[in-house]
């Protein structure tokens, strides 16, 4: 029996094809979509003239030591290992395939990375860095004090609608990964600037155009990732902190503060909107990591 290739085997096509079929049956964020394409296309050139479904284990194989040689880290050449391994089951199931090239493909060993921490002196510093005198920095303020006091990723804070904010009941409607909405409580010191940004300032990034985006850019459309990242990078450095950080550093920062103060890990994971709840667990690690360095810090006999 040979694989039916008729209609899927062209270098494009067939990778689209498996992204539709992923965003379908998993429900994947756009982000991930993006990520398992690229790696894919990227492969299909190495391959060059070979198709994907050309490719053997030992042009896997060699592919992968390729990346290794030149710096890849771990982590990349896992999420590599995992769509391939996608991939070529899709193919398979579509009867595209005899066999799986990937099937015994290793992943690399993955030591747990902590995530950069922010102290609780940091994140004031970082809240006092916008300039609250212009409209600019009343939006900015508003959304770093909102990313804080939710831990929502940067892709779900500039997405959020005027409709996803609740001032009455104090909560912001999230949808997540995999279209799965969640509730996410919103404290009343980021309530208040939200509340001052959207009396003052948003009209003067509408420009009095009708539209439902929280926080527009100054175009008045809706804000790119890299803009914002930028902004809190800028905000970083004026409030003197040296570590690199990004915006999903105010996610773990909102996550190991309320386990430092108490709060219940189930709890963290339904705000943060995990699936499993071992990805929340790295939080107890990173408090666990600060309580041990300021017992070696402080402790006379440490």
């Amino acid at each position: 029996m040979q694989p039916n290739t008729s209609d899927l085997d062209t270098k494009s096509r067939i990778i689209d094809h498996f992204v539709d079929e992923l965003w379908l049956q998993r429900g994947l964020s756009k982000n991930t979509l993006e990520a398992y394409t690229r790696d894919l296309t990227l492969l299909q050139q190495w391959l060059d003239p070979k198709t994907l479904l050309q490719a053997s284990e030992a042009d896997l194989g060699r592919y992968l030591s390729e990346r290794h040689v030149k710096g890849y880290q771990a982590r990349s050449s896992a999420r590599l290992i995992s769509c391939m391994r996608g991939f070529y089951r899709f193919a398979l199931k579509q009867d595209l395939l005899l066999s799986d090239p990937s099937s015994n493909l290793e992943h690399p060993k993955l030591g747990r990375k902590l995530p950069v921490l922010l102290s609780e002196s940091d994140i004031d510093a970082l809240m006092d860095a916008p300039d609250v005198g212009s409209s600019l920095g009343l939006r900015d303020k508003a959304m770093l004090e909102l990313l804080y006091a939710t831990g929502l990723r940067i892709t779900e804070l500039i997405s959020l609608s005027m409709t996803s904010i609740n001032m009455r009941q104090g909560v912001v409607r999230v949808v997540g990964k995999g279209g799965r909405e969640r509730l996410v409580p919103v404290g009343e010191e980021s309530l208040r600037h939200l509340m001052r940004y959207l009396d003052t300032a948003r009209a003067d990034f509408t420009r009095k155009r009708p539209t439902d985006i929280l926080f527009p850019s100054r175009r008045g459309t809706q804000m790119t990732r890299q803009t914002f990242w930028h902004a809190v990078k800028r905000y970083a450095q004026k409030a003197g902190i040296s570590d690199k950080i990004s915006p999903h550093t105010l996610r773990h920062a909102f996550a190991t503060h309320l386990i430092n103060h108490g709060a219940d890990l189930r709890a963290v994971q339904l705000m943060l909107g995990h699936a499993d709840l071992s990805t929340t667990q790295i939080y107890t690690h990173v408090a666990q990591a600060r309580l041990k360095a300021l017992h070696h810090m402080h402790h006379p006999r440490a």
